[in-house]
């Protein structure tokens, strides 16, 4: 059990640490919501035949049926669209840190609707989570302009918190029984289309780009970014609970700053070091227990 445990975890990190910057090939000539709607389409059609050659019973009754929207709106529409928006504004390694607070969020949502207890170290990790966030934000203030470095912020803030209260969600889905991959497999299918209603309403034009980066980029973020690191993270959130599941994401921002070194031209500074090291020990303090 420990060593699977493990494995999701490393899994989880290596892909959705990438995944920030297969998004940055998303964007060009075909609107977000409608790449949303291409990659959640393929996502639920691949779990969908996986389920059938595994036998699963497909059935959800009425409740379930419910949580499983609020789950798509919350985990696979809503919050990704909020994402690729911020990818348009900001570096994939930053909008990685501001993710990372998930940590704290998971574990303040949990409290608040599945009625388990905050303790003093969730309130300092939060703290020093946000502290390191202005920290690594404050040099971007003077490189670009600041109304697009706040709206890139306040963007990516509220698609974390989104995708927190899906992630309570899926973990009520799990303490009723739900299966993770039947509940992803109907999630993503809604999700898809509350994206394709989205667009519609929008104007937007269902176009698709040729080029080999998008559509390899489209199969990366479908299979392994939606249904291999969803599948990892939603049942290391039933396992061991969306506090300590969400503890992978304190090593999201080491993948996806380094892929930002290499090939977004983002430039490491002193405040945005000590920023980056804020986020990860306020996230490792909010979800470690204190020595009794």
């Amino acid at each position: 059990m420990l060593k699977h445990s493990a494995a999701l975890y490393l899994w989880t990190v290596l892909i959705w640490g990438t995944t920030w910057f297969a998004i940055r090939f998303q964007l060009g000539m075909v609107e977000p919501e409608v790449s949303l709607v291409y990659r959640f389409a393929l996502a639920s059609v691949i779990l969908f035949v996986y389920c059938r050659l595994r036998r699963y019973p497909l059935r959800l009754d009425r409740d379930g049926l419910i949580f499983v929207v609020l789950q798509a709106i919350f985990l696979f529409s809503t919050n990704y669209l909020l994402f690729y928006w911020a990818t348009g504004l900001l570096t994939s390694g930053l909008i990685a840190v501001v993710f990372s607070t998930v940590v704290l969020m998971n574990v303040l949502n949990a409290a608040l609707f599945l009625k388990q207890a905050v303790n003093k170290r969730v309130v300092a990790g939060a703290v020093l989570g946000l502290a390191g966030i202005m920290l690594g934000f404050y040099p971007e203030f003077f490189k670009v302009n600041h109304a697009v470095v706040a709206k890139g912020l306040a963007l990516s803030l509220l698609a974390t918190y989104v995708a927190s209260l899906g992630n309570i969600i899926s973990a009520r889905n799990q303490q009723r029984g739900l299966s993770v991959v039947v509940t992803n497999a109907w999630g993503m299918m809604v999700g898809a289309l509350i994206m394709a209603l989205y667009a519609v309403f929008k104007g937007a034009h269902f176009v698709y780009d040729w080029q080999p980066a998008y559509t390899a980029s489209l199969f990366y973020l479908a299979l392994f970014g939606s249904v291999l690191a969803f599948g990892s993270y939603l049942t290391l959130i039933g396992r061991i609970g969306a506090d300590k599941a969400a503890y992978a994401a304190v090593l999201f921002p080491i993948v996806a700053l380094t892929l930002s070194t290499l090939y977004e031209a983002y430039v490491w500074t002193i405040p945005a070091l000590v920023g980056a090291v804020l986020v990860v020990l306020g996230n490792i303090l909010a979800v470690t227990r204190s020595k009794s």
